[in-house]
Parts: structure tokens; sequence; C-alpha cells
């Protein structure tokens, strides 16, 4: 008995050493990838899933904002049981939900039809004609196999199943909510306090590499036609760069299931507690925390649930007498509500400020921004644990470097591209410019006779470098070619155009935003980068300014409850009012195939940029109020403690006295 104990002893001691505290690190780095890879990946298909379903901004923001909501569902329960439940199996729960509601989010897919683009030139197989473009003939705003089929729209899946979408996302959110306050909160509790700022740093590395490989996923796919598996690319019209490409965004959304579900798998394997770090005697300490665990595990089946919320409304009324930490989250919501708006819509503004395609737009955010936030995550908690930086010295770091970014980011508004002539909408049909939101003003005298309607979108680029709604409107008499090769001949406007040409024609497409649009991009790109790196180096002093701001028995509670107030105040509006005053933008909404408004095709760029930069500047402004009464009670309550320890003997010599 006594060697089959020892063996007991010997084997207990091992699994204690294994399970230890950079085991957890490891799989929690991973979760923390997971969940940044599929939450980059969604954000990215923006303008992929407004197309498909053919929604505006402001439903994609709902979208979006859905997943904040998942995460308040949820939030203050999770952060509040957490540390009196099994928090490794919760996380582990967590990662498999989040796997479920991806893979809600894919059903639509599967229940729609194929994707219709709306078009006007309708190409015949096999044949070198296609059907005039300007008729005395109604024109026709569906492909091919959608004319003579009316009454089937009848039967189509609405539109109304980005619903799926909506509630796969909500799911998302809930399933995330206990990585991070658990996720921190165990690593607090069994880590140096030394060590803390650069396992935080390892966490939010982690947090950075998800977003990038998520965002080359997103680029991808975004290449790959919506219904891969059933359309030949020959039989298309569209490339990549038209703004009613949509890629295949469902196939990266199955792997980010998968790789959720692989992230909760170590986390079913993990102890409740792990031996603190720098324990002297390890056997010893795993031998006590053993028995602890066992001893809590019995006191915690007897507790009812009335004992264990009875500390809620203490807890929650500590948090909200402590000034710093409310203040912070003044800060967070004003910040995160800055980001969260320009990264939601970040690929949208490049396609149309820039002319980029969907892929190239997400290709580059990925490549430009991601890396060089990880760098900044990295030293940033690196130079917290080397300089072994208070909180007062964090909270000044945060602040001034955050400003230097803020100074820098004024900039972007000089990396500005020249307004695409589309005629009727930026320029007339004479090439004078004008702006018009008004759908009368695509007809003039040299279109009037051909009875084209004014609600499809399918531009031609002609050769006098105008771009024109569609082949009928630029009052082509001809065409000749198939496929995405037509080019459309005898077009009487672009004859009457300011530079008319002899052999009036166009072709399919948008005409390209020209040489100079590339440089300003590159510009555009390069703030981006050194900002990035800038405002991502202030995020570890910040956020260890929060964690020192709270009591130890605080910290899961406290991360929950700002996590919430981000959510609720910043993660759930902010895409929302982001998208619905990037609506009132829009110079020409789509149209469906069996009709009604469909997604926004070409916008104003001019005030797209005035809101899309215009409105971060002013939330991030606003930030540093807050900020700044921050430096003053942190100061005030690092004086009054040095004053304390200054008094502390004399008070202790006049005792003796």
């Amino acid at each position: 008995k006594g060697e089959l104990r020892k063996e007991g002893e010997r084997l207990f001691n091992r699994v204690c050493v294994i399970f230890s505290l950079q085991i957890f690190l490891g799989a929690l780095a991973f979760s923390f990838f997971a969940k940044g890879f599929s939450g980059s990946y969604m954000k990215s298909m923006s303008s992929q899933i407004e197309r498909r379903f053919e929604i505006s901004s402001s439903i994609f923001g709902i979208i979006d904002g859905s997943f904040e909501l998942g995460n308040l569902m949820v939030m203050v329960l999770v952060s509040y049981l957490g540390p009196r439940v099994h928090r490794p199996k919760v996380i582990a729960v967590g990662c498999l939900i989040m796997s479920l509601g991806a893979f809600l989010s894919v059903m639509p897919q599967f229940l729609m039809g194929r994707y219709n683009y709306e078009r006007i030139a309708v190409t015949v197989d096999n044949s070198s004609t296609s059907v005039s473009a300007c008729s005395p003939a109604p024109s026709v705003g569906h492909s091919v196999s959608d004319v003579t089929e009316t009454p089937k729209c009848e039967k189509e899946p609405g539109s109304l199943l980005w619903i799926f979408v909506m509630v796969g996302n909500l799911i998302r959110g809930m399933g995330e909510t206990p990585i991070m306050p658990l996720g921190i909160s165990y690593l607090e509790d069994f880590a140096k306090t030394e060590n803390s700022p650069f396992y935080q740093g390892c966490l939010h590395t982690a947090t950075v590499i998800g977003p990038f490989l998520g965002f080359l996923l997103a680029s991808f796919c975004a290449k790959l036609f919506v219904d891969l598996e059933s359309v030949d690319a020959g039989e298309l019209t569209i490339t990549p760069t038209d703004v009613r490409w949509v890629g295949a965004w469902w196939l990266g959304i199955l792997i980010c299931a998968l790789v959720n579900f692989l992230a909760g798998l170590p986390f079913w394997f993990l102890p409740r507690s792990l031996v603190k770090e720098g324990e002297t005697n390890e056997s010893e300490a795993c031998k006590k925390e053993g028995v602890l665990l066992e001893e809590n595990e019995q006191k915690e089946t007897k507790q009812t649930m009335y004992e264990i919320a009875k500390d809620f409304f203490p807890f929650l009324k500590a948090l909200l007498r402590n000034p710093v930490y409310m203040l912070f989250i003044v800060i967070s919501v004003l910040q995160f509500s800055a980001f969260l708006g320009m990264i939601s819509f970040m690929p949208k503004y490049l396609e149309q400020q820039f002319g980029k395609s969907a892929s190239d737009a997400i290709f580059l955010i990925g490549v430009y921004n991601i890396p060089i936030i990880c760098l900044g995550y990295f030293f940033g908690g690196l130079f917290m644990k080397k300089f072994k930086i208070n909180t007062y010295q964090a909270a000044h770091i945060a602040c001034w470097v955050t400003f230097l970014d803020y100074l820098l980011y004024f900039t972007a508004f000089w990396t500005i591209c020249d307004t695409s002539p589309v005629a009727g909408l930026t320029v007339s049909y004479e090439g004078i410019d004008q702006l018009s939101y008004a759908e009368n003003t695509l007809l003039a005298d040299c279109n009037r006779d051909c009875n084209c309607t004014l609600k499809v979108w399918d531009p031609v680029c002609a050769n006098n470098g105008i771009t024109y709604v569609s082949s009928c409107l630029a009052g082509c008499k001809a065409s000749t070619g198939t496929g995405k090769n037509v080019v459309f001949e005898n077009c009487t406007c672009v004859a009457a155009s300011e530079f008319p040409f002899q052999n009036a024609s166009a072709v399919l497409g948008q005409c390209d935003k020209g040489k100079n649009c590339d440089k300003m991009l590159q510009y555009f790109l390069i703030l981006q980068l050194v900002g990035s790196f800038i405002f991502s180096l202030a995020a570890m002093p910040g956020f260890m300014v929060l964690i020192r701001s709270l009591k130890p028995e605080e910290k899961s509670f406290g991360v929950g409850v700002h996590e919430l107030a981000a959510r609720v105040f910043a993660g759930i509006p902010s895409p929302i009012f982001f998208g619905a005053l990037i609506d009132t933008t829009c110079m020409k909404w789509g149209t469906k195939s069996c009709g009604g408004e469909g997604a926004c095709r070409i916008y104003d760029i001019v005030k797209y940029r005035w809101i899309y930069l215009g409105l971060p500047a002013l939330l991030r402004g606003m930030s540093f109020i807050p900020g700044l009464i921050t430096l003053f009670i942190l100061k005030k309550q690092l004086t009054s403690e040095r004053n304390v320890s200054l008094n502390a003997p004399v008070e202790l010599q006049d005792k003796g006295q």
C-alpha cells in the first residue's frame, strides 16, 4: 500500500507539473487566435455579404453589432460566476458555441439559389453577337435564365436570409464571452506580478496573428466567385473589381468554425487550479493545491445561487465608485467606437476611394496593419516588464503615445483620389463636373429614345474615359463578342461628349481610377502602418491601468463589466450608425433580381471620406478629456501614498513614546 501511495503521489506531482501555467497560456493564446481569426474574417466580408443579400450598410451594421449583443447577453453572468466555476471548461464550452454559430451563418448559402447579378447586356452562348443595348424594346435587368421566368421570383428565398448570418453572429458572440475575462483572471491568479505584462503581451500578439491570417483567408475567398461549385468562370461578365462581384464568403466561415472547435479541445483537459508561478517546492504546492481543490469543490456544491450572487451588488457598487476604472471605461467606449467603425467598413472604403477589388483591399489591410500591430503589442508588454512601470507611468505612456498617433491620423485626409467620372452622377453627359443623387439626370438627349431602365447598374467604360451606368444609357447601338469580352459600338452619348470619338465604343466594367490613385493608396497605407504601430504600443500600458485599478477579487468581474460597457455603448451602435451615415452618401442603389432596392453600387467618395475619417477623429479627440482627468487622479493618489509612507515612521515613533 505504501508503494502504491508513493507511486500515486509521484504521478500526481508529474501531472501537476505538466499542467503548468505555460500550458494554459498556450491554450489561451490559441483561443485568442481563433476568436481573432473568425472575427476579422466576418468584418472583412462586409461588402460581400451586402451584395449577396442585397442589403444596405446599416443592415450589415446590425449583423456586425449582433456579435456584441451576444456578448452582452451573457457577459455579466460569465464574468461574475467565472471564478466560482471550472474556468477552463467554461472556455471550452464557449469555443464550441462559437463553432456552432459559424456553422449557422453559412446556412443561407445552401438555402439560396445561384447568385444572379444585375445586368442589361444579355449574351447568348455560342454566338459572337449580343442583344443590342439601345433598343425601342424595354431593356432587361436580369440574366438570360431569369428573362422568361418571372414567376420564379416568387418562389426564391428572399434576402431576409441574412437573419441567419445575424443569429449565427450573435451565437458566436455568446461563445466568445468567457474567453477573455475568465482566461485573463485565471492567468492573473497564478502568474507572478512582474510577468503579467509580458504574458498579456503574448496573448495580444496571438490576438493579432489571428486577424492577420483571417484577412489573408478573406482575400483568397473574395477572389473566388460565390457559386464556385456551379458556375463556369467563362460565363461571367464581371471581374473581382466589379461592385457586383460576390466572393465565396461562406467558404472561409466553414474554416473558422473548424478552428474554433479545435481551440476548445485543450481546455477540457486542464485542471480547475494551477500551481502558483514561482513556488519553490512544486510537489508540496501541488499537494496543497489538490487539498484546497477538494475542499473548495465540497463547499461549492453546498452553495446556493443566492449565496453566490449576494456579493454581486457590493462588487458593482465598488466598481462604480472607482474613478480611474470608470474613466477608463469612457475612454474605451470612445476609442472602441472609432476603431470598430473604421475596421468594419475599411474594405469598402479602399474599394470606393481607391478603386481596389474586395480581395486586394482585404489583403492590403491585413499585410499593412496586422503584423505591425502585433509588434507594437509585443514590445509594449516587454517594455512594461523590463522597466517595471507603475500605474501612473503606464497611464502617461498610454495617453501621450495615443495623442501622437492622433496627430498623425489627420494626414490621411490628404490621401485622396479624384472622383470617378460617371455620366449622370458625377459628371454631365457633356463631361462637365456635377454631382447628382437623382435618377432623372441619367437621361439625356443622346439616350432618350433607347427606353433604358434607370434602376439597373451594369456599367461600361467608354473610350472617352467616362463610365456610363449601362450600355443602354451610353446610347450604344450594337455590340460584338461574348462574356467579359463584349465591346459596345456606335455609342451616341460617347460621340456627344466634350471629347467626342469617331469610333465611339465602350467595354464592360467601370473605368480605372488611374496611376495617381495608386500612389495615394500607398501613402494612405504607409500612414496606417505607422499609426497602427504607435497606437498598439500604448495598448498594453493602457490595459495594465485597467487591471491595476482593480482589487484581486474584482479583476474577473471588472474586466467583464469593462467588456460589457464597450459592447453596449460602442460595439453594438458603432457599426450601425457608421453604416447609416455611409448609406447617406450612396449615389446609385442596385436592384434585386425580382425588383426592389439592393446594395449600393457607387458612393459620393468626397462625402464618404469626410464621414469615414471625420467621425473617428471626433470620437478619438473626445477620449482625451477623460484621459487627462485620469492622469490628474492617479497623480493625486500617488502623492497621497508617498505622504503616507513618509509619515509612517513618525507615527510609529509617536506610538513608542
